[in-house]
Parts: C-alpha cells; sequence; structure tokens
C-alpha cells in the first residue's frame, strides 16, 4: 500500500476507534505502530519502539509534569482549598453575587498550585455549591461558575496542560508558564466583572446576605492563604527568576505541599497512600496518551501525510489570523467530543508545522490554544468540566441546569480569545522579560 494512503487511512481509522469508545492512548499507539509498520517496515518500526517509550518517561525534563499533578492532589488533600474559599467568602459575601466572586478568586488562587481543571472544579463543586444553595443563590449560575472557573488551572500556572503543549511542540515549559499569567489574571477579571454585570441586571440571581462577619475574624481567615503564596512563590518565582528549571520547581512545589499536608494532618497514616495513588495514576494515564500520540505523529511523518496536510491547510488559511479563526473553529468543535490531552496530542502533529511555516510565535499559540482549551472544557455536550460538575452535585442538580448556567462564562471567555488574538502581547511580554533577565550578566549563572 502506498504509504501516504497508509497515514490517511490511519486517520480515518483513529476517530472510528474514538468513536466506539476505545481508550486514545491505545488508539493512537496501535495506529502508529500499525501505520509504521506498513509504511516504513520492521526495523524502523521496532526501532521506534524501543527508544521512544523510553525517551518519553526518561526525561528529566518531563519530570514537571507528575510533579505538579502530586502539588495539586497534596495541596486539595490537605484543605488548602477549603481554606482559601472560607478566606475569599468572608471577604465578598456581603457584595450581591459576592459568593459568585468568591468561587472566581478561589479557583484562580488554587489554580496557582493545582493544574488540573477537573480537580478545580471537582473541589469547589463539594465546597462552594452547598453554601450557594443555602444563601438562595441561582442553582444554573452557581454551578456555570464553579465549572467555569476550574478551568483557570489549564491557563494560570502550573498547568499540566502547557506542560504537554511544551512537550508535543518541543516549547519552553518556564517561557509557556509564564505566560499564562496575565491571560490567566486577565480571564478571572472579565469573570468578575461579567458576574457583577448579571447580578445587576438580574439581582435575583443572587439575594443579598444580612450575616455579618467581623472585620477582624477577615483579616484572620487571611492566615489561611499563606501556604498558597508559599507555593505559589517557590514555582513561580523560582522559574521566573531562573533559580532553577520549571522540572525542579515542580519537585520544590510538590515537597513544599508534602510539607504543609504533614503539618496539618500531623501523621503519615490514612491519608498519603490514596496521594500517591492518584498521582501515579493520573500520570501514568497522561504519559500513555503521549507515548501514543508521539507514536502516531512519528508514522504521519514517515508517511508523508505532514506535508500535504499543511499545504493543504495553509492554502485555505495562507495568513495568521485566517489560522487562529480555523484553529480556534476546529478545537471548539474537537472539545465537545476529546478530552483535553487527547485532543492536542491528536492534532498538534498536523497544526504545529502550519505555525512554524505562517511564522506564528509558538508561545503565543499555545497560549491562544490553552483559552480554547478552557473553552471546550464547559463546552456542551459532553465539556469534561460539566460532567466533573455535575457527578461531583450527586444528583442535586440537571444537566440543563448545568448547560444554562455555563453559558455566559463561554461568552466571557470568548471575548478573552478575542482579546488574545488581536493583542498577542497579553502572552508574550512577560516570557520576553524573562528572557531578558535571564541574559542580563548579574544572571549569567542561570542559563
Amino acid at each position: 500500500m502506498d504509504p501516504v494512503s497508509v497515514g490517511y487511512l490511519g486517520v480515518g481509522l483513529l476517530f472510528v476507534f474514538l468513536a466506539i469508545g476505545i481508550p486514545v492512548g491505545v488508539a493512537m499507539g496501535f495506529i502508529g505502530i500499525s501505520g509504521m509498520l506498513l509504511g516504513a517496515g520492521e526495523l524502523f518500526t521496532w526501532g521506534q519502539l524501543k527508544v521512544l517509550p523510553f525517551w518519553v518517561v526518561n526525561n528529566y525534563a518531563f519530570a514537571v509534569l507528575p510533579m505538579f499533578v502530586l502539588m495539586g492532589i497534596l495541596a486539595e488533600s490537605s484543605g488548602i482549598t477549603r481554606d482559601v474559599f472560607y478566606s475569599s467568602n468572608l471577604w465578598l459575601r456581603r457584595f450581591r453575587g459576592g459568593l459568585y466572586q468568591a468561587v472566581i478568586v478561589g479557583s484562580a488562587v488554587f489554580a496557582a498550585i493545582s493544574g488540573s481543571t477537573i480537580v478545580n472544579a471537582v473541589v469547589f463543586t463539594r465546597i462552594a455549591f452547598p453554601q450557594m444553595l443555602k444563601f438562595g443563590y441561582s442553582k444554573s449560575l452557581s454551578i456555570g461558575a464553579i465549572a467555569g472557573s476550574g478551568s483557570f488551572a489549564a491557563m494560570i500556572p502550573p498547568s499540566i496542560t502547557m506542560v504537554i503543549y511544551a512537550i508535543i511542540t518541543e516549547q519552553s515549559v518556564g517561557q509557556l508558564l509564564i505566560a499564562g499569567v496575565i491571560p490567566g489574571l486577565l480571564t478571572a477579571a472579565i469573570y468578575l466583572a461579567g458576574v457583577y454585570g448579571l447580578v445587576r441586571v438580574r439581582p435575583s440571581l443572587a439575594p443579598s446576605i444580612q450575616e455579618r462577619v467581623s472585620l477582624e475574624e477577615k483579616f484572620k481567615s487571611m492566615l489561611y492563604v499563606w501556604p498558597v503564596i508559599v507555593l505559589m512563590a517557590i514555582v513561580l518565582g523560582g522559574i521566573y527568576t531562573g533559580l532553577f528549571p520549571p522540572s525542579a520547581a515542580g519537585a520544590a512545589g510538590a515537597f513544599g505541599a508534602f510539607c504543609l499536608a504533614v503539618a496539618k494532618k500531623k501523621t503519615l497514616k490514612g491519608w498519603l497512600p490514596p496521594v500517591l495513588y492518584d498521582a501515579a495514576s493520573i500520570s501514568c494515564v497522561i504519559f500513555i496518551i503521549l507515548i501514543g500520540g508521539l507514536l502516531l505523529s512519528r508514522m504521519l511523518v514517515v508517511v508523508g501525510i505532514i506535508d500535504g496536510l499543511v499545504e493543504f491547510i495553509t492554502s485555505i488559511a495562507d495568513t495568521p489570523l485566517k489560522f487562529m479563526i480555523l484553529a480556534s473553529v476546529l478545537y471548539i468543535v474537537l472539545g465537545c467530543f476529546l478530552d483535553t490531552t487527547s485532543m492536542m496530542v491528536v492534532t498538534l502533529p498536523f497544526l504545529f508545522p502550519v505555525v512554524v511555516k505562517l511564522g506564528i510565535d509558538p508561545i503565543w499559540f499555545g497560549i491562544v490554544l490553552v483559552k480554547l482549551i478552557e473553552i471546550s472544557v464547559i463546552t456542551p455536550p459532553v465539556g469534561i468540566n460539566l460532567f466533573a460538575v455535575l457527578s461531583a452535585l450527586s444528583g442535586k442538580a440537571e444537566f440543563h441546569h448545568v448547560v444554562k448556567g455555563v453559558v455566559p462564562f463561554i461568552l466571557f471567555d470568548i471575548l478573552v480569545l478575542a482579546l488574545l488574538i488581536i493583542f498577542p502581547e497579553l502572552a508574550t511580554w512577560l516570557p520576553q522579560k524573562m528572557i531578558s533577565g535571564w541574559n542580563h550578566p548579574k544572571n549569567s549563572r542561570n542559563l
């Protein structure tokens, strides 16, 4: 069979396999191996199987991924999330719509030590939703605020999504993580402003809370937030200053989260084995998807399909703006059917060569891609955060409540997406400042 035909057949079979429910990592790996056997021969295929999986799991730079996963799970198990929401709630609850604002602020803060949109969404569903129902808040908008804010973890560093993008495209993990700071804060600010406008227009969405909290109690609650500040300073401060690479920053952050958890729990019994199990299982799933995706992309390169696809895409999207619009539509549609990791692993082998050919800044494209993923995880019918929230609700709401509540936040995210496309500096300015700082003679030892 002609090698190019093998490639196109493999792409078609991939979508068939995904449609019938075969795990995406297994599907991509099987098609990649089969395609290389048919299109490149047995010798090449065995060579790739001997080298590629070992390279992925043995690469020191990729250690940042399981470390960020572990840090987020440790932080959640130690009760840091609950403390952040408690403090935000005390400060904001007296404002109309204050619990919506508390969820948004709390999610943004926890995203700085989490990295997982699903963890963010599930945790705040359990913590915040009962409080919102108790005070008469709109069920739909409460769920929408939790699901939408949960997506912050994809943008605000440390972000597992950005690390995966960096691995697939061979970009700087540190620059990508720092590039997400301003867009992440901008998203949170637009959420806050948007919710404020909604409750002003429709006061019934958020009844005023008469229960008063003393100023002393509010300031006392700030003491619970310091662990988050410490972890943020360790991870982001270390990366930005060049004190250590992202892989070491992830390890330092995970160790810091472990120390905080031990200080709170006073013992290692009971809680530590489940945390390690969850972190290991999540990391293994991600690495299986990465290995499968890299085998598939290697097959597509070898059989020659990538060059043809690049020419086709550039023929219909021959300018950066046209391409960004095309990519935006593609990812929003795919986000209705695939999880975030699978989406990137499946599509980036086709799209990233176009990014390079059109001269698009790969860091900027990465941030726009992450924003598209944030939109996709809350887009019906099968946005993954929607089902994460729904499962955590344990029957307290129906799916139509979730869909109705999330619509305003999708619109807020589309506004942020437009701003990122119009003003690339929102994503590129901070990494450029970081690079200039590293290149300063005084910091040359950190290069």
